[in-house]
């Protein structure tokens, strides 16, 4: 398996296919860069180098017991386009991946980013507080947490029916798309994905968003259960200058996986503009 060494001597996975200018997925919780395999085929067919890792904690990478935090998930995304040496890199992020690379971008710059796509993304922050009235209520993220600590098999088969929005009427999920977001949680370390909860729900991405200097898509399904676009892609556009919002009419938060051909047409074409 190919692994690079964060800063911290932690193994970090990745996967890199092809030739071509590199664009680099980044993951939501609880999975791993295979989430992105629809993605990366697509446009490794089309002359792209793809690049996804594991986040440290999440499937194929160390599990760790410390360093699971926002800061740290971007010097570890750093270490990997150093180690890589990637340039006029399009970097893509879905969910707490969005606010991964947000934060790799407000930490790091973008010397060695082309274009920024944030899908389904987390920022600019979720949390329900004084200063974020519409947000997320912290008993939502506190049910998460117990779910795990209590029967994390069960707690994320369950969690596929909101995450493809199987619960709504005219779905087709697939058995099989519901069982590989099981395979993938079930490879994290449980610790990591608990201490990933506070990262994705009460980060304040904001400064991050600003600081995005190069041309930026923000994609989100207007359906979307796990992460509201009202409180996330409709707020985040207003911090990234010069912003392309799309939105999907229906489009669940794992839309990427069941609205593939639709997501992977207006990647490309974003990201040959």
């Amino acid at each position: 398996m190919s692994m690079i060494t964060a800063k911290d001597g932690t193994q970090i996975f990745y996967k890199d296919w092809g030739k071509g200018q590199p664009v680099v997925f980044s993951h939501g919780w609880p999975l791993s860069a295979d989430a992105w395999d629809a993605q990366m085929n697509f446009l490794g067919e089309r002359g792209y180098r793809v690049i996804a890792h594991d986040r440290r904690g999440h499937g194929r990478s160390e599990q760790t017991w410390t360093g699971n935090d926002m800061d740290t998930y971007a010097d570890d995304l750093a270490a990997l386009t150093a180690a890589l040496d990637l340039k006029e890199a399009i970097h893509v992020g879905h969910s707490t991946g969005g606010g991964e690379v947000a934060r790799y971008i407000g930490r790091h710059g973008t010397k060695r980013v082309a274009k920024a796509v944030l899908l389904g993304a987390v920022p600019p922050v979720m949390l329900k507080g004084a200063a974020n009235p519409e947000g997320v209520p912290m008993e939502v993220f506190d049910g998460i947490r117990a779910g795990v600590r209590r029967d994390r098999s069960q707690f994320f088969k369950d969690l596929t029916i909101p995450f493809y929005n199987a619960n709504r009427e005219g779905a087709q999920v697939s058995q099989g798309v519901r069982e590989a977001f099981w395979l993938a949680g079930m490879q994290g370390g449980i610790k990591a994905l608990l201490d990933c909860i506070k990262q994705f729900s009460e980060t304040d991405f904001t400064e991050d968003l600003k600081a995005i200097d190069v041309p930026t898509l923000i994609a989100h399904g207007d359906d979307d259960q796990i992460v509201p676009i009202g409180n996330s892609a409709l707020r985040s556009v207003n911090f990234v200058k010069g912003a392309e919002l799309k939105i999907y009419a229906g489009g669940s938060h794992g839309l990427a996986q069941i609205q593939a051909e639709a997501f992977n047409e207006d990647l490309l074409k974003f990201i040959q503009k």
